[in-house]
């Protein structure tokens, strides 16, 4: 049996198999050492530095853990054998499989280019060879492609054919939709390998302690239990709930600290606004170009990264290819970390909510910041110069603990709550299975009725100077 081994900076030696050091040495998957983690963190975190490959190593390592914890794997010996083709083999290597690969169609300088995709929608205006194949342009559907499409030397799909694998299936495992509940629990819910690996890695690049949790002990603890319909789910054994209810919280705080970090969230905004008008504008390689790069072994994909971005930013600024003012002036900012001023107002700040029957509230605020930014829009149309621009990011999702119950409770199920993927479950002798959040004593059942909501406006000096000689400011 061939193994491999990679050294990773948290867990120390990993284990791989064969096929799994092919996939890792793969052109597709090579692509991730050149996409930063955090996107524009570093600005403000100069140690997030860190990539997507070492964090999708990290969520293979994950996986395995909880396999283990679980008691789902099988022995080594029929881990690392190519022969090994057991139902039990083929779960545990496709798991591990599908952890590695989950984000193999990141798109450069991960989410904020990619939200930039997603809103535009699917553009075919040059035509594609394989016809306007209608895919929702996020990194799960794109690496899913990867996964399916890539049949020659050196693609994805060969490597796993050859070596048995069911690409349909592990496509489902990494979207969340395959017919094993706890697979797709393992790869999507509020406990998985993904969130298992981030917390502690972003935490260790950038020095912020918030991310830190008690891993061995949340593994230590993991329970299968029955679902019904020959399915099984996991939970966490109810001593060990404190210490889960420590790493939803270290989430709410990570991501309220340093994800939403007013300091660097203004340059992911800023380059979601660019990749938005780059792709209007087509100076950016459309969704569908990508898909034909892909099926066509199109070297130009691998290109499709950080560098690529950066490269296309100082491409376009140099050649002048832009005329719009604000654009241009986004453009330098990014490039050379030239920060826009945040516009206070009232009804600005960064709040704690109630989730719970708080739809109407949340809409309300929208509204009323969507009112305010039109005011100041037209104030800028009226008595501006042309240099002036504002640049709004209304949260389209809070910062949560989790899911409260009252929302749970809106899904249609037939059963319990725990029927439901994402919510944590605690396993108990006395009680049985719950949800989290149905656990009296839980702190989190009282935290997950609020989540932190974080709009920001901002400027550039001009539009600044003017809001302040019109007194908006």
């Amino acid at each position: 049996m061939k193994r491999g081994v990679l050294y990773d900076v948290l867990y120390g030696f990993v284990p791989i198999t064969e096929w799994e050091e092919k996939i890792i040495n793969s052109p597709f998957f090579q692509r991730l050492r050149w996409i930063k983690q955090l996107s524009f963190a570093n600005y403000i975190f100069p140690g997030a530095e860190h990539n997507r490959f070492g964090h999708t190593i990290g969520v293979m390592h994950s996986m395995e853990q909880m396999i283990r914890a679980l008691g789902l794997n099988v022995s080594e010996e029929e881990l690392f054998s190519p022969k090994a083709t057991s139902a039990k083999a083929m779960l545990h290597k496709s798991l591990r499989i599908s952890a590695l690969m989950h984000d193999i169609g990141t798109f450069p300088f991960s989410h904020t280019v990619e939200h930039a995709y997603t809103r535009h929608g699917n553009d075919d205006r040059r035509g594609s060879k394989r016809g306007a194949k209608q895919l929702t342009n996020n990194h799960e559907h794109l690496g899913a492609f990867i996964i399916k499409n890539t049949h020659y030397e050196g693609g994805i799909t060969r490597v796993l054919e050859d070596y048995g694998f069911d690409v349909q299936m592990i496509s489902k495992i990494i979207k969340g939709e395959s017919p094993y509940a706890i697979a797709n629990q393992l790869m999507h819910s509020d406990l998985d390998a993904d969130r298992m690996d981030y917390l502690l890695r972003d935490s260790y690049y950038t020095g912020i302690k918030y991310g830190l949790y008690d891993r061995d002990y949340i593994l230590a603890n993991l329970a299968t239990f029955d679902l019904g319909r020959g399915q099984l789910g996991f939970g966490v054994r109810e001593n060990a709930m404190r210490a889960v209810e420590d790493f939803l919280i270290a989430r709410f705080n990570w991501y309220s600290q340093v994800v939403k970090n007013p300091g660097s969230a203004k340059f992911d905004v800023i380059s979601t606004s660019i990749a938005a008008h780059f792709l209007e504008e087509d100076l950016i390689h459309q969704f569908h170009d990508l898909l034909t790069m892909i099926t066509e072994r199109d070297e130009r994909f691998f290109w499709w990264n950080d560098v690529y971005f950066i490269n296309r930013l100082q491409e376009v600024r140099h050649l002048g290819l832009v005329d719009d003012p604000k654009t241009n002036e986004l453009i330098k900012m990014l490039l050379y970390r030239e920060a826009p001023k945040t516009v206070h107002h009232p009804e600005f700040a960064h709040r704690i909510i109630e989730s719970t029957g708080s739809v109407a509230e949340r809409e309300k605020r929208i509204k009323r910041i969507r009112a305010i930014v039109l005011d100041f829009e037209a104030v800028i149309e009226e008595s501006g110069t042309g240099k002036e621009w504002i640049l709004a990011d209304i949260p389209e999702k809070d910062v949560s603990f989790t899911a409260s119950r009252e929302k749970l409770n809106r899904h249609e199920r037939k059963g319990p709550l725990y029927l439901e993927q994402e919510p944590v479950k605690i396993v108990s002798k006395r009680a049985g299975v719950k949800c989290l959040v149905e656990v009296e004593n839980s702190i989190v059942r009282r935290l997950a009725d609020y989540v932190n909501f974080v709009p920001s406006v901002y400027a550039n000096d001009a539009a600044m100077k003017l809001f302040k000689a019109k007194k908006l400011i």
